[in-house]
């Protein structure tokens, strides 16, 4: 049995999902807003509490898929491993961040429709952290959108 955390999160593309290169290895890194809402019982009207955020990555064919098929504001569903990534600044300064891996990323069909599409691609090598610490430092520096309702 693993000691892997495994998460399920959901909300919303927040970030343009990007398909990069590493080491011959496609990959994607994009963050996912969540904001739940809870009913009021003193205004009697949903009240929105704080908004987190969790970055997304994934590798291969998942992330060419995402790649195709995610745009900013879609409502999804992203099942993964947590992973804490660590790195360097440009500066020296040690900095850390808390990654979902994906292995499984969809459309919320609770919130809309989708076609599926199935694509055909020749298998690829193993996961490369090329690139990531960059792509982080990155993406946490972006001013990410504010969430669709």
């Amino acid at each position: 049995m693993s000691n892997d955390n495994v998460l399920t999160f959901h909300g919303h593309v927040g970030t343009p999902v990007e398909l990069r290169e590493g080491a011959s290895v496609p990959w994607v890194l994009f963050r996912v807003a969540s904001t739940p809402s809870v009913w009021d019982q003193a205004t009697r009207s949903w009240r929105d509490l704080p908004t987190t955020w969790m970055s997304v990555k994934a590798f291969r064919h998942l992330a060419q898929n995402a790649a195709d098929s995610l745009a900013v504001g879609d409502p999804v569903v992203v099942i993964g491993r947590l992973r804490t990534e660590t790195w360097a600044t440009k500066e020296g300064e040690a900095r850390e961040s808390t990654v979902l891996e994906a292995t499984l990323v969809a459309h919320d069909l609770g919130r809309g429709i989708t076609r599926f599409r199935k694509v055909d691609r020749q298998q690829a090598a193993s996961p490369a952290s090329d690139g990531t610490a960059e792509a982080l430092a990155e993406l946490e520096s972006r001013q990410p959108q504010a969430p669709a309702a």
